[in-house]
């Protein structure tokens, strides 16, 4: 464990627990379920992107229920994370693993038989319920399982590598599915894997859990999930003009029960986030970058899926296509960021990963509404695809290393709520921005909205870029120390009770 002086000083929580792992080839047919889960989960978040404009069809959803669709998932997955890394810390992980699985596939089937947009946002609501359970658990699981070394890092790069790559394959699934089957199919398609996922999770994953006193911080989920949930709503009411009374009567309010959910975790004997895990520099400026790469990858993908279908007219497995270079470019990228990682450490990585992906979204920025996609759209997702490779593969890794076992979940939940609330924050922000550039176009005719809509397309891409600028200056700051320090060494071992 690092000294206190060390950029990943953690006051780590005593345990009593004797140190095993799951051994030879077990671990790594263990990391291939929860590497399945980890991308069923992401997939999630992207495979209805594809499938909106037919949902939006049959289901007669407005504009506003379109975007909830998509939001309701990622920010009651984001909201909850925290208190689903702690129910996985007490109640267990694998047990909570399997609940999280068992619900997910009830609300994905719930949501396949959708009658109403209401329906649709309740189901996918719950969805992300339940993977707030499933995911925090999942990632918690990998880091008791791969505790360090060239195991870990190679453990590490796989979730991180499933992760990045996880959003583009929903598109293109979403698209298969949508052309060749029905929209409904977006959400029936986890079923059967949830089915598969649940039996190995029996047979393969062995149980883990904090050991001690555990007690549940209610107040404090109580005011974090309240907190996050007015601020995403204030962002997304902010579409009607940020100085409405209601925008800024929602974001204040967020702020506040945010602040009153720190000054709770400050005092409780057992609080839902131990400080500790997120005011360490090097930790927290990664859990930042993790805010920022979600925005990314669920915000600003949701508009090129909309650019390529309603724009070039693209059917829906061409679209589900047409986004595959990017995850042929992360695929490619991540055994090179693999094997450079432990080189030259996570830092460079971090720094020129998310200017390269900028440098792809500011050309994607430059779309035209009778513009080719191999000339504008191509080029970009390739370049975008190497810069997020380069940022997912030490990300997960760094965000969790040097945490103690007893905050495993916690810390591991807090790694996937930074990836959905940005998600979420910046899908609202970005439809802030469409509208207010679309809505400013003077539209005549059929092609004149075409070039309206590409505008709103071009300011969100150029607002993610300038995201993942910000991104990079983060890593300068905030990641700082040896390479050594910042990466758990070879045979470090976690006091962590698994069986």
């Amino acid at each position: 464990m690092p000294s206190s002086g060390s950029p990943l000083a953690t006051g780590s929580v005593p345990t009593s627990s004797v140190p095993t792992t799951a051994s030879g080839r077990r671990r790594w047919w263990v990391l291939l379920v929860l590497a399945a889960t980890q991308l069923i989960v992401v997939l999630d978040g992207t495979i209805v992107n594809i499938a909106l404009p037919a949902a939006q069809t049959e289901l007669g959803l407005s504009d506003t229920q379109r975007q909830w669709v998509v939001t309701a998932y990622a920010l009651a997955f984001g909201a909850l994370l925290l208190l689903g890394g702690r129910i996985a810390d007490y109640w267990g992980r694998k047990r909570t693993y399997l609940v999280g699985m068992v619900g997910f596939g009830l609300a994905s089937a719930f949501g396949g038989i959708a009658q109403s947009g209401t329906e649709l946002i309740i189901a996918r609501g719950l969805q992300g319920v339940f993977a707030a359970l499933m995911a925090p658990a999942a990632l918690a699981l990998l880091t008791v399982t791969f505790p360090g070394g060239r195991d870990r890092n190679t453990a590490f790069a796989v979730f991180g590598t499933v992760a990045g790559a996880g959003a583009a394959v929903g598109l293109v699934l979403g698209g298969v599915l949508t052309e060749f089957a029905d929209w409904r199919w977006c959400l029936l398609v986890n079923v059967p894997f949830v089915i598969v996922a649940f039996v190995a999770g029996v047979l393969l994953v062995r149980e883990s859990r904090a050991e001690g006193d555990n007690r549940y911080d209610w107040w404090g989920a109580v005011t974090v999930i309240l907190g996050l949930g007015s601020l995403v709503y204030g962002f997304t009411l902010a579409e009607g003009g940020w100085g409405s009374l209601d925008t800024i009567a929602f974001l204040a309010i967020g702020v506040l029960l945010l602040v009153v959910f720190v000054l709770i975790e400050r005092r409780v004997a057992q609080p839902l986030l131990p400080l500790r895990i997120v005011v360490d520099r090097v930790r927290g400026g990664a859990f930042l970058i993790q805010a920022i790469t979600g925005s990314v990858m669920i915000g600003a993908m949701l508009y090129l899926t909309f650019h390529l279908q309603i724009v070039l007219g693209f059917p829906p497995l061409e679209a589900g296509l047409a986004s595959l270079p990017m995850t042929a470019a992360i695929m490619i990228t991540a055994p090179i960021a693999t094997r450079l990682l432990p080189a030259i450490g996570p830092r460079p990585l971090l720094i020129g990963g998310p200017l390269i992906g900028a440098a792809g979204l500011l050309y994607l920025s430059r779309i035209t509404a009778d513009g080719d996609y191999f000339v504008q759209v191509l080029p970009a997702l390739i370049v975008l695809g190497i810069g997020m490779a380069m940022v997912f593969v030490p990300l997960q890794n760094l965000a969790l290393a040097g945490v103690a076992p007893h905050d495993a979940g916690a810390a591991s939940a807090t790694a996937n709520a930074m990836m959905q609330i940005g998600g979420s924050i910046g899908l609202s922000v970005f439809t802030t921005l469409y509208a207010s550039v679309a809505g400013a176009q003077v539209v005549t005719d059929s092609a004149s909205q075409l070039a309206a809509f590409t505008a709103g397309y071009s300011i969100a891409f150029a607002s993610a870029a300038i995201g993942l600028v910000i991104a990079s200056i983060i890593a300068i700051v905030f990641i700082r120390g040896k390479k050594d320090e910042l990466l758990p060494p070879a045979g470090a071992e976690g006091a962590v009770h698994l069986g």
